[in-house]
């Protein structure tokens, strides 16, 4: 069962996928950057990443990114299908492609500079 007490998931607007609503909750949302995170209860890089990334909820709400999270424990063919090694993994899709991973968990730093050039090179200019 999901630990969807953690601050995290109250801090970060965030919505759960599953097998069954994986396709249709992206294909919903194909024209915003997307920033799917991986985990698993009880999972100790997870806990760290969630905590540290719960710290920075404001960052994490204002990413440009439309955010979704998947618990790979209750959702292992989601984890089979993405080819996952280990978690947390942070993949990243735009208009339904697939742009890249982010695994393990690099600190804070170089993720929301990863997160930064991904919205710099998908996101028109205004």
């Amino acid at each position: 069962m999901a630990d969807l007490n953690h601050e995290f998931f109250k801090k970060v607007n965030i919505e759960e996928l599953n097998l069954t609503n994986f396709e249709s909750r992206l294909k919903a949302v194909e024209d915003n950057l997307v920033g799917i995170f991986f985990w698993g209860h009880d999972c100790p890089n997870c806990e760290i990443a969630k905590g540290r990334l719960g710290e920075e909820h404001v960052a994490m709400n204002n990413s440009g990114l439309k955010w979704f999270h998947v618990n790979t424990y209750e959702n292992f063919d989601l984890g089979t299908q993405f080819g996952l090694f280990g978690i947390p993994t942070f993949i990243f899709f735009h208009k339904g492609k697939r742009l890249g991973r982010i695994s393990p968990f690099p600190g804070l730093d170089p993720f929301f500079t990863a997160l930064s050039e991904l919205k710099l090179k998908h996101t028109p200019e205004n």
